[in-house]
């Protein structure tokens, strides 16, 4: 039996960094592991650098990375550091089958300088050109890479889900957000909503990185101590595997106020366990919470960036037993839809191979 040549996968240094979690981190390390099950065997190279910023070291760590692989191999690379550095990429596009895989376009961030993302953006542009196929992690970001940077087809290859217990759920007062705390998961749109809200009983715990923006985390903490929220809602780091586990089985709701959001793991790694989903409308997050087969949303919807918005969607939530019920019902249903990380991992073989649609999510 002939065995399929390797797929380079080319991801960042900090990939299983424990300060700095993520839901790109965790989709190429569950690539990694789930390729070889699904008929390609991996060589991982992990590119060392601050990206999207990368500094002349690491722009030569990579070009090196690259230079190593043999001639008409496969190279997997993640779009923070692949969209980062087109310069980089582009002497080895006619000689290796370059697919990026982009979870949120790099000028999408929240908070960047209009020049900072015009930058960003433009290397992104050139780096997708350079590439012989794009993914990107949800329909919504296929769409927005189509559109901004003008390309003909970008393949849809959707994060999985690992099976989780239900939830036991509670009386609705233990809220979760999850993320790294940076003015694109919107942690403080969330302290202020729940300023809104300070008269009903509640806790809430704000799990993800303290590292990735230290100058935002400070703006948190001395927003919760102006609110008088800084005994109710904790700022916790990062926590990862059992003890993020804990913390949604734990939750009665997660709140995803994110400014921008491609995809929003953290959506289906609530619905995984049946815990209802309050989350800003934006780009990719209402097909990811999607609805049961009757209709129903397994938890709020509410315009992105609209506090006022959010703090009356959380007192409905607090004040409602039957809104609290029917979703939490609707999310349990939910739940049996959501694919495991194999079915991601066949899709991109797809992708590899070159027999999968542009378009068709997976």
């Amino acid at each position: 039996m002939t065995v399929p040549d390797p797929v380079h996968v080319v991801v960042p240094g900090d990939i299983d960094d424990p300060a700095r979690p993520s839901g790109g981190n965790a989709y190429d390390r569950r690539i990694c592991l789930g390729l070889p099950a699904a008929g390609r065997p991996v060589r991982e190279l992990a590119a060392p650098g601050p990206w999207p910023y990368p500094d002349a070291a690491a722009r030569a760590d990579l070009d090196r990375l690259l230079a190593a692989v043999p001639a008409g191999s496969d190279v997997l690379l993640d779009g923070l550091v692949a969209c980062a550095a087109p310069d980089v990429l582009a002497p080895h596009a006619g000689r290796l089958r370059l697919v990026v895989l982009v979870h949120l376009p790099l000028g999408d961030e929240a908070g960047l300088a209009p020049e900072t993302a015009a930058e960003l953006a433009a290397r992104e542009r050139a780096a997708l050109h350079a590439a012989f196929a794009v993914v990107a992690t949800s329909p919504w970001a296929a769409r927005r890479l189509a559109e901004v940077h003008d390309l003909a087809g970008v393949h849809v290859v959707t994060p999985g889900v690992e099976p989780a217990p239900l939830a036991p759920g509670g009386d609705g007062s233990a809220l979760l957000c999850v993320g790294s705390v940076t003015p694109t998961k919107g942690q403080d749109l969330l302290v202020e909503a729940l300023a809104e809200v300070a008269d009903l009983a509640w806790t809430c715990l704000l799990v993800g990185p303290l590292v990735r923006d230290p100058g935002h985390v400070a703006a948190v903490r001395a927003l919760l101590e102006r609110r008088g929220l800084a005994e109710r809602v904790r700022l916790t780091g990062p926590r990862t595997g059992p003890d993020l586990h804990a913390a949604y089985a734990a939750a009665d709701l997660l709140v995803v106020p994110s400014r921008r959001e491609s995809y929003g793991m953290v959506v289906t790694e609530a619905l995984a366990r049946g815990v209802p989903v309050l989350a800003a409308a934006v780009d990719g997050v209402p097909e990811t919470v999607g609805c049961a087969s009757d209709g129903r949303v397994p938890g709020l919807l509410v315009p992105p960036g609209d506090v006022a918005a959010l703090g009356v969607a959380l007192r409905r939530w607090l004040g409602d037993p039957d809104l609290r019920e029917t979703t939490r019902s609707a999310a349990r249903e939910r739940r049996a839809d959501l694919d495991g990380w194999e079915v991601t991992a066949r899709c991109l073989t797809q992708v590899l191979a070159g027999t999968a649609q542009p378009g068709t999510p997976g």
